[in-house]
This record gives C-alpha cells, sequence and structure tokens, in this order.
C-alpha cells in the first residue's frame, strides 16, 4: 500500500524498506516498494479471506483501559533529528515535502488523507492515527501486555501500516471504532483498509470479535485481490 511519497531522508526510512512487517496490496504484494525489499519468504501473501481466517475470535474486554497505558510518542526511530515518533511518520508520508525548522517545527508540505481523500496542506491538521485504535488494541489483547510491547505498539514504524498520517477530521471520525462500526468515507480504499486491520492484528496477535470478523468478511467479497502481508512483532 503506497500512502504517500517518502519527502524526507531520516534514518526512519531505510528501516521502514528494509523491514515492512504487515501491509496490504488490492493486487499482490510486490507492487510496493516496501514489500519488494523483503525476502520471498517472508511475504507470503494470504487473500483476505484466508489472513482473517487465522484471527481468533474472542469477546471484547474494555475494563481498566488507560490510553497513557500505550506510551507514545517516544524519541522515534531516529533520536537525534529532533522529531518524535508522531513527526517522523508525518514526514515519512509527506507527497509533498515540508519544511523542517529547529525542534522539527514543520511548514508548507502536503499529505494525501487516505480514509477520505483529502489533500492537506497543513502538518497542523494532520493526525497520526494508530490504524487499530489503542482502546481496541486494549479490548483485543489476549493475554494483557507488557509496558514494553504496548509502548512497542504505539509507536510502531517498523512496519509501515501501523500508524499512518490522516485529516483529523477522519481520524475523529474513527475514534476507537473496529470495521463493524466505522469504515473511511472514500469506498476506493476500503479493501486496503480491510487488509491493513487485519494484517495489523495478526503483526500484534490480537482478537477480533464476532462483529468485526463478519464485517471484515463481508469487505473481503468486494476484494477478490486483495491480499494481506504480514509479519509478527517480536516484542515480548
Amino acid at each position: 500500500m503506497l500512502r504517500g511519497l517518502p519527502a524526507l531522508a531520516l534514518c526512519a526510512l531505510p528501516l521502514l524498506a528494509a523491514a515492512p512487517t504487515a501491509h496490504s496490496s488490492p493486487t499482490s504484494p510486490s507492487t510496493t516498494p516496501a514489500a519488494a525489499a523483503v525476502p520471498a519468504a517472508a511475504r507470503a501473501p494470504l487473500p483476505l479471506f484466508e489472513a482473517i481466517d487465522q484471527l481468533t475470535v474472542a469477546p471484547e474486554h474494555r475494563e481498566g483501559y488507560r490510553r497513557d497505558l500505550y506510551k507514545h510518542w517516544n524519541k522515534g526511530l531516529n533520536s537525534g533529528d529532533g522529531c518524535d515518533t508522531r513527526k517522523e511518520v508525518i514526514l515519512g508520508e509527506a507527497v509533498q515535502a515540508p519544511q523542517v525548522a529547529a525542534g522539527c517545527k514543520l511548514t508548507g508540505g502536503s499529505w494525501r488523507s487516505a480514509y477520505d481523500d483529502v489533500v492537506v496542506t497543513d502538518a497542523a491538521r494532520l493526525d497520526v492515527d494508530h490504524f487499530v485504535p489503542l482502546a481496541e488494541v486494549f479490548d483485543s489483547e489476549k493475554t494483557a501486555w507488557s509496558a514494553a510491547r504496548r509502548e512497542a505498539y504505539a509507536n510502531d514504524q517498523d512496519s509501515p501500516d501501523t500508524l499512518i498520517a490522516v485529516s483529523a477530521a477522519s481520524n475523529r471520525s474513527k475514534a476507537d471504532k473496529d470495521p463493524a462500526e466505522w469504515l473511511p468515507s472514500d469506498g476506493s480504499y476500503h479493501c486496503t483498509y480491510a487488509a491493513t486491520w487485519v494484517g495489523t492484528k495478526l503483526r500484534w496477535d490480537l482478537a477480533v470479535d464476532e462483529n468485526e470478523r463478519q464485517a471484515l468478511l463481508g469487505l473481503a467479497e468486494d476484494c477478490p485481490t486483495t491480499t494481506v502481508v504480514y509479519e509478527p512483532a517480536l516484542v515480548a
């Protein structure tokens, strides 16, 4: 999945290309440069239906959730660039590179928000969304995660899919909803959205509830050529 052209030669970007861990394609994983960088044995594309079948189905559990359980944003992949994870994601997904001043202050630049197909020209109007929202992650943990695993998810740049820069309006519309409750307003993104959601849940070994599973299966019926590629997160 291509969400935007790389805009700045951050140290983060080679890592994104060298170790992609969950991405989707409407046709084949070879359509993405990140996927092409992974050895063939690691790519193993799964049809969307088959990927959904690999998800564990379990009831959700929200009791005890707090957003601060998932520490973010940390210093990012390049601790010396003055940019935290959020800013590194924004820079990496820019279609037109912004100016970067001291303290990672961004001016100018442009981005395409995949959820609503809106062009954003002010970084302050972007949110960096956790593709599977933090509350949904908590709901879906099969056993309680360690603090380190939660922080790793919340700042995951080793996958091109866990974090995505989108318009603030679309992110706040989504909130902590799963695909049974919310889908992007841009219908052409639905297949990619479903595959990325599934790939992220598989990467992080997260469960789905039955309503979520049925919604994903319904999306898969309209996405016969969509495939899912993921690599499990190794953080304990």
